[in-house]
């Protein structure tokens, strides 16, 4: 029996999970098209990291504050590596947990755990909201961030006078080499793709990136107009509506890929 998709032909950013989400697409009949744009990779400074996990250990954080799953994933690998898996996965017990949305909550969950608070929202703003409903005054807040610092989680936490003590266990690094990527900007310009799948902000970030280097800016410009975008949950979404250009699917809730593909399926089915 023909897929929901038959035919369609569908562009994929994602790298780490490629292969499942790719599969997802071709069960239902889709040619999907593999372009992993960034790559996943442990953070250089080691020793930062060493030294905020012995800060969890030592109980010097009364909180943490988890924005993505693989940040949790990151740190509970390196903690294997050092030797020091029991003591930082018993001093997740000891500290409250909050977690942005669904990813660090399945990743806890895979650790035996699970957080005091979630988001109210899947964003910084959503984090920030949920915060206010609890006392944080002059407490030690261990953030693990995913890039550079989020000012908005940072001016908060120093208007209540909390002490912030972030992580950044991991890297994003272009995967695609530019040839790749550049057939992807022209497939977008001549409609070869029926949509185009994103499922993190720093894929956005690199198509931009390699447009304006290979004077492909307009190219990309005329293809994100003409091509329907997809994105796996707000955070993406917004990253693309930021650059002035509509996102047509994206999940209401649950911010995982299967959704996002049940999503697709509803929409162009």
């Amino acid at each position: 029996m023909p897929g929901t998709l038959q035919g369609r032909n569908v562009a994929l950013a994602e790298c780490r999970q490629a292969e499942v989400l790719a599969r997802m697409f071709e069960a239902e009949g889709a040619v999907a098209h593999r372009y992993p744009l960034v790559a996943i990779l442990d953070a250089l400074d080691t020793e930062a990291i060493r030294s905020w996990i012995q800060k969890l250990i030592d109980r010097k954080l009364d909180c943490t504050i988890f924005l993505t799953g693989e940040g949790i994933r990151r740190l509970h690998a390196f903690s294997r590596r050092e030797n020091t898996e029991k003591p930082f996965l018993s001093a997740l017990t000891q500290v409250k947990l909050v977690t942005r949305g669904p990813k660090p909550v399945a990743a806890l969950k895979e650790l035996g755990l699970a957080p005091h608070i979630v988001a109210e929202k899947p964003t910084t703003e959503g984090v920030v909201a949920s915060l206010k409903k609890v006392s944080l005054n002059g407490l030690t807040i261990g953030v693990q961030w995913y890039g550079e610092p989020v000012p908005l989680l940072v001016n908060y936490l120093q208007e209540i006078g909390a002490t912030l003590v972030g992580v950044t266990p991991y890297r994003y690094a272009p995967e695609a080499d530019s040839s790749r990527v550049i057939e992807l900007i022209q497939g977008l310009e001549t409609g070869k793709f029926d949509l185009l799948v994103f499922t993190s902000s720093p894929q956005i970030a690199r198509l931009r990136e390699v447009a304006e280097a290979n004077h492909l800016a307009e190219a990309l410009h005329k293809g994100l107009n003409r091509t329907p975008i997809a994105a796996v949950g707000p955070i993406a979404a917004e990253s693309i509506k930021s650059l002035g250009y509509e996102v047509a699917i994206v999940p209401e809730q649950g911010f995982v890929m299967k959704n996002l593909v049940q999503q697709i399926k509803r929409r162009l089915g």
